[in-house]
């Protein structure tokens, strides 16, 4: 049972981590800005969202991996992956900062002397969805390789392995070496590795 709880449990569960965050903080949000949002996304929107999406769902199969029992530790195989995904998350910002830029110059090129404040109004709306688009999926998409850190050290203090030494050496092929099985908790997981 505490193997299963390890090995399988405890990592889904922390996948559901930052989706549940992802809801959390998007009910957070006053109503009436939600709904200002919804009404308002424009195409530049539409990529952000549909890019983070993606490298939402990515990042998350590579976390579930990452933070499985294989053998004598985690699988780190897929962890220069989750890094360079999370990298891409610094794109987010910038590519809201690019649509809210795009919708401010659309409301000055507008202006004349005619124009009423709605006008400007639903000219300008562009330039906050992106901005909120950009930062929102910037900010569901640092948590993967975060939790993968937490989740792997949790894991450890749970199964009853000493935690992984900060300067623990790199293997040749540039993976971090596998931790000692000098506890109680390595042999279970291993053998029911073994067994499978």
């Amino acid at each position: 049972m505490r193997r299963r709880l390890i090995q399988t449990v405890l990592p889904l569960l922390f996948c559901l981590f930052p989706l549940a965050a992802a809801v959390v903080i998007a009910a957070a949000i006053e109503p009436i800005a939600r709904a200002f949002y919804l009404r308002h996304i424009t195409a530049m929107d539409t990529v952000i969202l549909s890019l983070g999406s993606t490298l939402f769902v990515l990042q998350m199969i590579w976390t579930f991996r990452a933070l499985r029992w294989v053998g004598p530790g985690f699988d780190e195989r897929g962890d220069a992956w989750l890094s360079s995904l999370a990298q891409a998350a610094e794109w987010f910002p910038l590519l809201g900062l690019l649509g809210t830029v795009a919708a401010i110059l659309q409301t000055f090129s507008s202006m004349s002397d005619t124009v009423t404040p709605r006008e400007i109004i639903t000219r300008y709306a562009p330039a906050i969805t992106a901005t909120g688009s950009g930062l929102f999926m910037a900010l569901i998409n640092i948590l993967p390789t975060w939790l993968v850190t937490a989740g792997r050290e949790l894991i450890r203090k749970l199964g009853g392995e000493a935690p992984r030494e900060p300067g623990r050496p790199l293997s040749p092929s540039g993976e971090r070496s596998a931790p000692r099985p000098d506890s109680v908790s390595h042999s279970i997981l291993t053998a029911e590795v073994g067994q499978r």
